[in-house]
């Protein structure tokens, strides 16, 4: 009786939640793509199962089958892997909707050898999202050992794929995730929304191995700042008319504005919905307060440390352990508590308050209903929640060329670039490739290599462009030395292209040596004789003649002396020139140095003839004064 108890006041907390939030859910889908029949050739979506391993970033090309017993998929197919065809391609087998769980028909087909799954809709409708049941009560556990993707087509779509295949037409199909996560740019925005409560069940067990077997590649990721990591908690309000009634006390925080089923949907026993309301709020202030110092990644450590140390089904699921996993993790604790604020006022908490808000779905997100739920660039995740599976998924959400190393292993994804080189340009000789991979495929990209940048479209011709180019594999110009002298069709006054210089013809990429003797088109003068030579020629003239190799001309040798005389007188008189006019400018210079001093003395000290002057002008002033 105290279990039914559990079970309604649990009822009644989600039934608030739904009426508060008008829950929208998002169907997250694949595209899949009819390549054979012709007259077929369509594209279609399907509704991404919350089950077995979707491959997001990549896709999957594969002939489909229709069993003709048992096209539920309810019972396991007779033979040894009959759906295991003949041909190299893989195998996606098509059932029906109804009679057994969704994850069960997908059991049996990859027990019977199936790449993939489609259960095709038994009613007209929009597609809805194929979900694993909340507990299983099969003793092997399927659920977690379901590894092939699966999807949920419509009717329409199902019935049209049954009637080619009647009709013994071979079905082709694509079945393709590479744009089922946005990818805008160099970092991955993701958030997981998880609950501390360990006495769940199946979907406890499974996220808690998730947060331990995924910390590593998250941090290293945090660390890098290749992604945005924000953990998140669902919570629930209690009704008002329920407020003080003891379920709503024993489940909720803050006067029933923050609740939590009971753990064990025992209310007489064992932990509350208020100590998993509060210790969902510690670990969001975790976070919160490790950010604030650039430690965001910390959540990871301290989420799995308490769920080792803290454990409820060891009884040590409390504050005083939490805190004791705070102090071995050095995180500040008064700050974490002035995060959490009081858990017995009757006011809003700001941080839990902001989870029921962002709880609610926006633009292309909906509402997170299930847990735990992964949510990558604001799409979210469907499918089991593996480490490998997830990395892949968080991967798929980088912009081509951007992903950091971590998403190009082997164990992640298949390098197209090692296979023909992608089909892209590539340069043997210098080692360098127009082919990258990416983590949903390889592109062909001319490079840039030690400051030079390569031009073309990648696939056919690449070409060095600007500064430099010569440095890299000689811009990719044609290039020989012989006898220890080397000519290069490439220059570095260019930006781009190659041109043979001069001696040799060519297109740049291939040259060769110009016979100019055999040509006659040098040492033409009267009685020369012409040797040809790799990149020149030797033109010798008859006697005593020097030959002129610009003006292709022979001249007398004795003229050169002649021209000495003559180099010398002119260097003679311009010699004599240059001191003479030294000479008249120390001349003139002197003169006028003179006239300047003799200027500045007559203001200062007057000559004699202008005394004698002054004496006549003041002698009549003495004889009046005698007289």
């Amino acid at each position: 009786m105290r279990l039914c108890v559990a079970e309604a006041a649990a009822v009644t907390l989600f039934a608030a939640w739904l009426i508060l939030v008008d829950a929208r859910f998002v169907v997250e889908k694949s595209s899949i793509t009819v390549l054979s029949p012709h007259k077929m050739r369509t594209k279609r979506d399907g509704a991404i199962g919350n089950f077995g391993l979707p491959d997001y970033g990549g896709f999957i090309v594969g002939s489909v089958v229709y069993p003709a017993k048992g096209s539920h998929g309810c019972k396991v197919f007779d033979g040894d892997k009959p759906f295991k065809l003949q041909s190299y391609r893989p195998t996606i087998v098509l059932l029906d909707r109804g009679e057994c769980y969704f994850a069960l028909k997908v059991w049996h087909a990859q027990l019977a050898g199936a790449a993939a799954v489609l259960v095709t809709d038994s009613i007209d409708e929009s597609l809805i999202t194929m979900d694993s049941p909340e507990e299983s009560s099969d003793a092997d556990g399927y659920i977690e050992k379901i590894m092939i993707p699966s999807a949920l087509i419509e009717k329409s779509f199902g019935d049209s794929l049954k009637e080619a295949l009647n009709n013994k037409d071979e079905v082709l199909l694509r079945i393709d995730w590479r744009e089922s996560v946005p990818h805008p740019d160099n970092r991955v925005e993701y958030e997981f929304w998880t609950n501390s409560n360990d006495e769940c069940g199946a979907r406890c067990d499974e996220q808690m191995n998730f947060v331990k077997n995924f910390k590593g590649h998250a941090q290293i990721l945090e660390r890098g700042g290749y992604t945005l990591f924000t953990p998140h908690y669902i919570t629930w309000f209690c009704p008002p008319p329920f407020i003080l009634s003891s379920q709503c006390k024993s489940q909720c925080i803050n006067h029933g504005r923050y609740c939590a089923p009971d753990p064990e949907k025992d209310f007489g026993e064992g932990y509350e919905g208020k100590d998993v309301v509060y210790e969902n709020l510690r670990q969001l202030c975790v976070h919160r307060v490790a950010n604030e110092s650039n430690r965001s990644w910390v959540w990871w450590d301290y989420v799995t440390d308490f769920h080792v140390r803290c454990s409820m089904k060891e009884k040590r699921y409390s504050k005083d352990c939490a805190e004791e996993v705070m102090k071995s993790l050095d995180l500040p604790m008064e700050k974490i508590k002035k995060c959490m604020g009081d858990p017995e006022a009757d006011v809003e908490n700001e941080v839990l308050k902001n989870e029921q808000q962002v709880q609610i779905g926006r633009g292309s997100r909906g509402d997170i209903t299930i847990l735990p739920t992964l949510v990558l660039n604001n799409v979210q995740y469907r499918g089991k929640l593996e480490r490998t599976a997830v990395l892949k998924a968080v991967c798929s959400g980088f912009k081509e060329t951007t992903e950091p190393s971590v998403c190009l292993s082997g164990d992640v994804e298949t390098n197209e670039c090692l296979e023909r080189n992608g089909g892209c340009w590539e340069d043997k000789k210098a080692n360098i490739t127009a082919c990258k991979d990416t983590f949903r495929g390889r592109v062909c990209e001319c490079p840039v290599v030690n400051g030079v940048q390569y031009k073309g479209d990648g696939y056919t011709t690449c070409e060095a462009f600007g500064p430099a180019r010569c440095s890299i594999n000689n811009g990719g110009c044609w290039s020989e030395t012989k006898n220890g002298v080397t000519f290069s069709a490439c220059s570095d006054s260019k930006a781009n292209g190659c041109q043979c210089p001069v001696g040799f013809t060519g297109d740049g990429y291939k040259c060769e040596d110009i016979d100019e003797c055999k040509e006659r088109s040098v040492c033409q003068c009267d009685g020369c004789s012409c040797k040809d030579t790799w990149g020149g020629y030797d033109c010798k003239c008859k006697g005593n003649l020097l030959y002129i190799k610009e003006q292709d001309v022979c001249i007398e040798r004795s003229g050169s002396r002649f021209g000495r005389f003559l180099a010398f007188v002119v260097i003679a008189v311009v010699v004599g020139a240059s001191l003479a006019g030294y000479v008249f400018y120390k001349y003139r210079l002197r003169s006028y140095m003179d006239s300047e001093i003799m200027a500045i003395m007559s203001q200062y000290m007057p000559l004699d003839q202008q005394n004698n002057v002054v004496h006549a002008e003041a002698q009549p002033l003495r004889q009046e004064d005698t007289a």
